[in-house]
């Protein structure tokens, strides 16, 4: 237990701490694809993906532990992804950002955090339980692309690694934007660590080699999975209502973490207060929570257990969850963002013709 304590706090707060300072947010990365055509946190995603699939991998042929890729639940997967991309544009963040978004104080995170625990809870063992394993029972044998096509997972890897390369290459080459540069108010590791802004890129290797970290780290419980979010919330809310000690896990002490290491970058880099959110945006956060709640637990992961997991792994669940989450984000991000806008353009040309 308390090897499990320990080294699950230390993950999670390592990836909060992170992405708190890296401000690794998938939700803004999916949605400023669409609306600004920026793909840097994409293709941030990708290097972390990368960095864990070429490290898992070789623990797995060095014997340090074994992985199955299961059958694939194909049709829960492509629903669920796409509510799941709908309800982070929604909350604010996706399960992971909500996490460490409550950490820095913001209310709103901790209203959609609930949503998410909540539904997540209500859709493994709850009522809506049935409706999740009957969706999920619709599936094909193997999920695992190099059994699929018969070719071996490292010629994935590598192919895929070439490709993030080549990108992270490109985009380096590319004319940097000028940034007014801030004087520097502390120095040494005090500036590094809670002052400098971190590089996308950069934060993208620490989080591929945290997702790394988290597989022997958590094996070592015989959970065999790396970083997951869905679950071990859903185990919080779980262990709270029935004092049952079978919810307790290293992802319960995993997702802590990420809330007590979010909340260290925060403080130290004079970031955090505590914000309360306006009625309307309260209510989008707890819709936007259940919402991901429900999807996450319907394909199997959230945009971390399946976009940044089950991607590293070269599943075909991973790959087309990340699909069909992006699609939801962009579909919602167009009714949130690009519909009112439009409409208000057209109100405000409309008054100008009739005057």
């Amino acid at each position: 237990m308390l090897y499990m304590i320990a080294t699950g706090l230390l993950c999670g707060a390592l990836l909060g701490f992170v992405m708190q300072r890296g401000r690794f947010c998938l939700t803004g990365g999916f949605r400023d694809m669409y609306l600004a055509k920026d793909h840097r946190m994409f293709y941030a995603l990708l290097i972390a993906i990368a960095v864990q699939s070429i490290g898992v991998y070789a623990l797995i042929q060095f014997g340090v532990f074994e992985f199955s890729a299961g059958g694939f639940s194909w049709l829960a997967t492509i629903i669920g992804s796409f509510i799941f991309g709908i309800g982070i544009v929604l909350a604010g963040g996706c399960a992971t950002g909500t996490w460490y978004r409550a950490g820095e104080g913001l209310l709103g995170s901790w209203i959609a955090l609930f949503g998410y625990m909540f539904m997540s809870a209500v859709m493994k063992t709850g009522f809506l339980a049935p409706v999740d394993q009957s969706m999920k029972s619709v599936q094909t044998s193997s999920n695992s692309i190099a059994e699929t096509t018969g070719i071996n997972v490292w010629f994935w890897v590598a192919i895929f690694t070439a490709i993030v390369l080549w990108i992270v290459v490109r985009e380096l080459k590319k004319p940097k934007v000028a940034i007014p540069a801030l004087k520097p108010k502390r120095t040494g590791l005090s500036h590094l660590l809670f002052e400098k802004r971190w590089h996308p890129f950069f934060t993208a290797v620490l989080v591929g080699l945290i997702a790394l970290l988290a597989w022997p780290l958590s094996a070592g419980t015989g959970r065999v999975f790396g970083l997951g979010i869905t679950t071990p919330s859903a185990n919080i809310l779980q262990f709270s209502v029935t004092g049952d000690m079978q919810y307790i896990n290293w992802g319960v002490f995993l997702v802590l973490g990420i809330f007590l290491g979010s909340f260290i970058a925060a403080k130290g880099s004079k970031e955090f207060r505590f914000r309360m959110p306006d009625v309307k945006t309260g209510i989008s956060s707890f819709i936007g929570g259940n919402l991901m709640g429900f999807g996450a637990s319907l394909a199997g992961g959230c945009s971390i257990g399946n976009g940044l997991v089950m991607t590293a792994m070269m599943t075909w669940q991973g790959w087309i969850s990340l699909l069909f989450i992006i699609l939801g984000t962009w579909t919602a991000s167009y009714f949130v963002f690009v519909r009112p806008r439009t409409k208000k353009k057209t109100v405000v040309s409309d008054t100008a013709v009739t005057a």
